[in-house]
């Protein structure tokens, strides 16, 4: 049981904590540049920067060192399960 909790983030050089807070961050990121996309469909004269702006700003997060490895890993995972 433990394995499940810190096999992942040993994978991404993380502990189980420094994990949650990385992952709860990017979260937070993601669903308040979402809610922004959302409200700036309805009211287009509203956060007209803010979901490029976040998007960004996750990729810069997410893109160093060794999260950068691990996504283009995911990556050409993903792609080869779609047949790309």
């Amino acid at each position: 049981m433990h394995t499940l909790f810190t096999a992942h983030p040993a994978s991404v050089h993380e502990t189980y904590l420094q994990h949650a807070r990385f992952a709860g961050g990017v979260g937070m990121q993601m669903i308040l540049g979402g809610l922004a996309c959302c409200l700036h469909g309805v009211f287009p004269f509203l956060f007209t920067t803010t979901g490029s702006r976040t998007i960004l700003a996750l990729a810069a997060r997410l893109g160093s060192g060794h999260r950068h490895a691990t996504a283009q890993r995911i990556a050409g995972e993903l792609a080869v399960a779609a047949g790309d």
